[in-house]
């Protein structure tokens, strides 16, 4: 038990820094099926590469400075429309308070407060019948009916500058948290080391355990298991139990992997056929890769990881409809219960061998 201590603290070391790296990627691959995968961070800013947190280094390194921009990743319009306010006050305030001397003729300057669209007219002596043309500049006997400038005419005053009140730009809701993913994928790596011991497949299971951590991620945010990630699982988790397998002291045997896999992908695909609306054709790629690993240790393994699988996945069912959070025919993400009974059946399997 001892000699265990340190490789489980070296595996769970390895799962947090790998953990550390998945959010980016959930967050990329969070999208429904048809969509082309997120570029940009839930503040806006472009992504780049798959790994590491959801937010960009911009966010995180100095998230006050970071603008306000649209779902195009460009400045809102209040970024462009505030600088251009202040010129437009401060050019006609400069045509009000110019210094030069007038000259004696020269009109009385406007007061700040009369309308700009034209000055009113003096009350004159009735010099007799008023033509249209007069009508139509009479001065309202009341005030309150007086027309009132043009819109938009006026005059401008200075706002002085602006400060920036717009708060900081934290992660959309529901964007993956590094911590957690990070504690997760840790536990998992500890438990898988601590089970398997120092065999040369636990290097296997070191290296497709992150993996199996960011499908159920992904899958449990938008239902959906991205063919990127579960036909390469399934082809690393064959490629890598052969190599394993040509180490001395493995305890698995290769061509059990390989016929698990087609045995658990073929009968996730029956199931398709049967009731597509059940079972997505993501779960069959997803049993693939589930059924290599649990085939490894022998099909008392596979058996009994389908198994869990579906129990877990019929225990979070039955709990859904119990607080009427979903009907009967609700569906749910399948794919973490796919995972997390493969994860069981391989504990098993691998402390038992």
């Amino acid at each position: 038990m001892n000699d265990l201590l340190p490789l489980a603290g070296a595996a769970a070391l390895w799962g947090a820094a790998a953990g550390a790296l998945l959010p980016r990627a959930a967050y990329r691959f969070s999208v429904p099926a048809g969509e082309p995968w997120r570029a940009h961070c839930p503040a806006g800013h472009p992504l780049r590469g798959w790994l590491g947190p959801a937010r960009c280094a911009r966010c995180a390194g100095d998230p006050a400075s970071a603008p306000v921009e649209g779902p195009a990743g460009t400045a809102g319009a209040a970024d462009t429309a505030a600088p251009a306010s202040r010129d437009a006050g401060t050019a006609i305030r400069a045509d009000v308070d110019s210094s030069a001397p007038r000259d004696a003729d020269a009109p009385e300057p406007r007061d700040a407060d009369a309308p700009v669209g034209g000055d009113v007219e003096r009350a004159e002596p009735d010099t007799g019948p008023a033509t249209p043309e007069d009508a139509d500049r009479a001065v309202p006997a009341d005030p309150a009916q007086a027309p009132g400038p043009p819109k938009g005419a006026g005059m401008a005053m200075d706002p002085g500058p602006i400060p920036d009140v717009r708060p900081a730009p934290a992660p959309a809701p529901g964007a993956p948290r590094t911590l957690p993913t990070a504690v997760v994928t840790a536990l998992v790596c500890a438990v898988l080391a601590a089970a398997t011991g120092a065999r040369p497949e636990i290097a296997v299971w070191l290296l497709l355990a992150p993996v199996g951590v960011l499908l159920a991620l992904v899958d449990l945010r938008v239902r959906r298991l991205p063919d990127v990630l579960t036909l390469p699982l399934a082809g690393a988790a064959l490629a890598l139990l052969g190599l394993a397998a040509l180490v001395p002291e493995h305890a698995g045997h290769w061509p059990t992997a390989l016929y698990g896999a087609l045995a658990l992908g073929g009968g996730y695909f029956v199931l398709f056929l049967i009731n597509p609306s059940g079972m997505g054709f993501g779960d069959v790629k997803l049993a693939l890769g589930a059924g290599a690993v649990l085939g490894w240790y022998g099909w008392p393994t596979v058996l009994l990881g389908t198994f869990a699988g579906f129990l877990l996945g019929a225990l979070y069912g039955g709990a859904l409809v119990v607080t009427r959070r979903a009907g009967r025919k609700s569906a749910i993400a399948f794919g973490p219960f796919l995972i997390a009974g493969a994860f069981l059946g391989l504990l098993l399997g691998a402390y038992a061998a």
